[in-house]
This record gives C-alpha cells, sequence and structure tokens, in this order.
C-alpha cells in the first residue's frame, strides 16, 4: 500500500509539468494563482520532492482538475463516467455527452493563443451548432467572417469550409452540439401572446 502511495506521488510532478504546459502557464503565475513559491512549484514539479495535500488542493483548482486526476487514482468503483478535458493548441475541450451516434455535446474554452494562428478553415461530414457562453468568438464560414457574442448561436453544415477561436485577447467559452449530416439543433420559439411582456 506505502509503495502504491509513493508511485502516485512520484507521477504527479510531470502531471503537474505537463498540465501547467497546456494552459501556458509560468510558475510564477502558478505560484501566484496558489500561494506555493516557485522554488516549491519547481521542486514537485522536478519530482525533487513530494506534494503534500496542502499543496495538491490548490494545484487541482488552479488547473482545474479533480484530486484523483492531478494523482491518477485508481478507479474506486464509480459507476459514474468522469468525461475529462483535453487541450491542444489553446483550445480546451470538455465532452458533455459519451454515447455512440447521435448529437455530441461539448464545451469549449478556447485562449487567445489560437486567435493568433493563421485561420485555416476545415471541411467534414457533420453539422454543427455554437453558442457563445462568454467572450467573443471569431467564425469563419465559408466566405464569412462574423464575430459572435455571449447569447448569439451559429449553426452550419460542416461541409462549408470553416474554422473559429477567439475574437481577441480575452478567452471565450462555448457550447458546441455536433451531429452527423442532417442531424440539426432545432430551436422552437412561441410567438408573444398579445398583453405580455
Amino acid at each position: 500500500m506505502a509503495d502504491d502511495v509513493d508511485q502516485a506521488l512520484g507521477a504527479v510532478g510531470p502531471r503537474l509539468r505537463a498540465l501547467r504546459r497546456e494552459r501556458e502557464t509560468t510558475l510564477a503565475e502558478l505560484s501566484r494563482a496558489t500561494g506555493i513559491s516557485v522554488s516549491t512549484l519547481s521542486r514537485l514539479e522536478s519530482g525533487a520532492r513530494k506534494p503534500t495535500l496542502e499543496q495538491l488542493l490548490p494545484l487541482a483548482r488552479a488547473h482545474g482538475v479533480t484530486l484523483d486526476e492531478l494523482v491518477d487514482a485508481p478507479p474506486t468503483g464509480d459507476p459514474r463516467v468522469h468525461l475529462r478535458p483535453v487541450t491542444r493548441n489553446g483550445m480546451t475541450m470538455l465532452p458533455l455527452t459519451r454515447r455512440a451516434g447521435g448529437i455530441q455535446a461539448y464545451k469549449l474554452i478556447i485562449k487567445d493563443t489560437a486567435r493568433r494562428r493563421e485561420p485555416d478553415p476545415q471541411t467534414h461530414e457533420g453539422y454543427e451548432w455554437l453558442y457563445v457562453l462568454n467572450g467573443r468568438l471569431r467564425v469563419i464560414l465559408g466566405e464569412h467572417d462574423l464575430v459572435l457574442s455571449p447569447g448569439e448561436a451559429a449553426e452550419f453544415d460542416t461541409r462549408v469550409p470553416h474554422w473559429f477561436g477567439a475574437a481577441d485577447s480575452e478567452p471565450v467559452e462555448l457550447l458546441s452540439l455536433f451531429g452527423r449530416q442532417g442531424e440539426r439543433a432545432h430551436l422552437r420559439a412561441r410567438p408573444r401572446t398579445k398583453g405580455t411582456d
């Protein structure tokens, strides 16, 4: 049992470094967010020091992961599916559904680093619906170059060349629904009845 704990804690360092690099955060920024000194963070990442619970809690919070994810805890028999975020090229994608077929839902967080890349519109089979929660989203869709603000949505056939990213220096959060060709998100609205505001 003690060997398992030592092994789990020994593997935390590389995971901490990978999480920090994925989020493009410096040790100094992480130190400010957690209250842990830069030198201690460096020793934790290199594996020269084993983390304590008092260090793991603020680190998990700062990286937006659970303690179980941070220490790669073994499954406990919990039947729920724990969907894990994936971060690539300044975009974090959190799957909200996990089933074969049908419409898939995701929460996306796009940092401005994605904005600095040259847009490279792509095509593929499917249909997508985007809804902006926070920030501003730049969407290139065929000949159109649009900026969506919180509360705005876009719906399109993904066979049309498309690209999206942060419209400015602030991160953007959005919901994405993606389905196979022909599956669309349908919004239903009723006309306002007389006498209501």
